[in-house]
């Protein structure tokens, strides 16, 4: 990832991509199932649906995450499935589906006899534990935010490795 001099307003994103050497349904029933998130992510230790079932993700439809980070400690976020149209787009946002603290997305395409995958996330625009950081820093504030998108390049691209090794495994 090059500097970018993106502050967090900026809305910065970072994008990840894979080839993965299965059919774009298997690689869906791995990415939408978000119970799996922790065996795939360094940062995420749970996640479950806000209604216990286990089912499909539907728009609209919430889940619980729990993360761990050295740097910015424990936390807990609420998230709201926002696009899911299998298998092709899966995304939720991050505390608020209206000024969420983040967006991520996956989305997969048929290629080559396989599924080209891509994570996508957006920083902000509601305020998260970075602000917080940035507010005690605000000096560095791009710093800050660049030395972030760089981490999540890095855990996004393990967690696409992840995503193709189960998938090409033949696992959900």
């Amino acid at each position: 990832m090059e500097w970018t001099g993106a502050k967090y307003a900026d809305k910065p994103t970072v994008e990840v991509e894979a080839w993965v050497d299965a059919d774009p349904k298997q690689v869906w029933s791995i990415v939408s199932d978000v119970r799996l998130m922790p065996e795939m992510s360094q940062e995420v230790r749970s996640v479950e649906w806000c209604d216990g079932a286990a089912g499909e993700a539907t728009v609209g439809r919430r889940f619980v995450g729990r993360s761990k980070h050295d740097s910015f400690g424990e936390w807990e976020t609420t998230s709201y499935v926002v696009e899911c149209e299998a298998p092709r787009v899966f995304a939720w946002a991050v505390q608020d589906p209206e000024t969420p603290t983040a967006v991520w997305r996956f989305t997969l395409e048929s290629e080559n006899g396989g599924t080209k995958l891509r994570q996508w996330m957006q920083m902000g625009p509601g305020r998260s534990g970075l602000s917080l950081a940035i507010d005690q820093m605000p000096d560095k504030e791009q710093k800050i935010v660049f030395v972030r998108l760089r981490e999540f390049e890095n855990a996004m691209t393990g967690t696409l490795a992840a995503i193709k090794e189960r998938a090409e495994a033949g696992g959900a």
